[in-house]
């Protein structure tokens, strides 16, 4: 994710981190250079193109706008609703922390933490297509977790459930707290199953092809309709034309999976690595692994 202060007019200009423009720059040429080509043929022909006008791409232009801004806002919508899931996880987690500080033994309450802290990785990792059990490992002793186990996440807190419960029946916790346990356990459940469905559904297929195709048509034939009328300033405004349907559309493709590894996508290094130093806070650790900072503007 981008990282960085309000933009000055020198980086509304020239600024390329975390823009949209390196990712469609072959785009905008492609249409600048046909815009070339189409205004070089009009000024040869001039009646070539008489009869066209830019009334209809205004209307086409409108409701492209219109559809896009729906895609877009679902997308965006998407991208929130992951960061607010991993919100949850980092409240859940803190919780956990607090109620389990004055009455679980040192012993089990640091396994339960530790735990929530491999879980944390997991789930980092399982949302980016990474190995879960790697990034789990320096948390999770060796052999708690099924090497056959298909969700490691999953796994682990069904594991911290069996600590809790274990507590319970032990007399250790009273039945009331350990509901109040499970209850948080449930809710990190919960928060993985949320960042899952996000995941693995994406929007409809069909819906962004019709976006695609439309936004290509449009720009592809939007000089033939202004050549005539603007002369050489059409290739000026195909490229802003351009950028802003290519731009929204790649925008919406990052967004789409707020997961993965873009630079517009959620600092999922950076969120754990808040889980990390809350866990070791409460065990009392008194030397903490560093905030993860952004470099070069760039937060991962």
């Amino acid at each position: 994710m981008i990282i960085r202060s309000k933009p000055t007019l020198w980086d509304v200009l020239f600024a390329l981190k975390g823009s949209i423009a390196q990712h469609i720059a072959w785009k905008m040429l492609g249409m600048t250079l046909l815009a070339c080509a189409v205004t070089g043929l009009a000024t040869l022909h001039p009646d070539l193109f008489s009869k066209l006008g830019a009334m209809p791409f205004t209307l086409v232009g409108l409701s492209l706008s219109i559809f896009m801004s729906f895609r877009n806002n679902a997308c965006y919508d998407r991208w929130w609703e992951g960061r607010k899931l991993w919100g949850q996880l980092t409240i859940d987690i803190r919780s956990l922390a607090r109620q389990t500080a004055s009455v679980c033994p040192d012993a089990a309450r640091e396994e339960i933490l530790r735990g929530l802290c491999g879980f944390a990785h997991a789930l980092a990792a399982r949302l980016r297509g990474a190995d879960e059990r790697a990034a789990a490992a320096p948390w999770i002793p060796g052999g708690v977790i099924a090497a056959g186990a298909p969700n490691v996440p999953d796994a682990i807190l069904s594991r911290v459930g069996a600590e809790c419960s274990d507590l319970a029946k032990a007399g250790t916790i009273s039945e009331w707290r350990y509901t109040l346990l499970e209850a948080r356990l449930v809710s990190l459940s919960g928060v993985q199953g949320g960042c899952e469905r996000v995941k693995a559904t994406p929007l409809p297929f069909a819906y962004t092809l019709l976006l695609h195709r439309t936004a290509y048509l449009f720009c592809i034939l939007l000089p033939f309709g202004l050549a005539g009328v603007l002369g050489w300033a059409t290739p000026f405004l195909s490229a802003i034309v351009s950028y802003t349907f290519f731009g929204l559309d790649a925008l919406g493709d990052e967004l789409e999976d707020p997961f993965g590894l873009d630079v517009n996508d959620l600092p999922l290094n950076a969120l754990v690595r808040i889980v990390e130093r809350d866990v070791l806070a409460a065990l009392g650790a008194e030397v903490l692994p560093p905030s993860l900072e952004p470099v070069d503007f760039l937060l991962q």
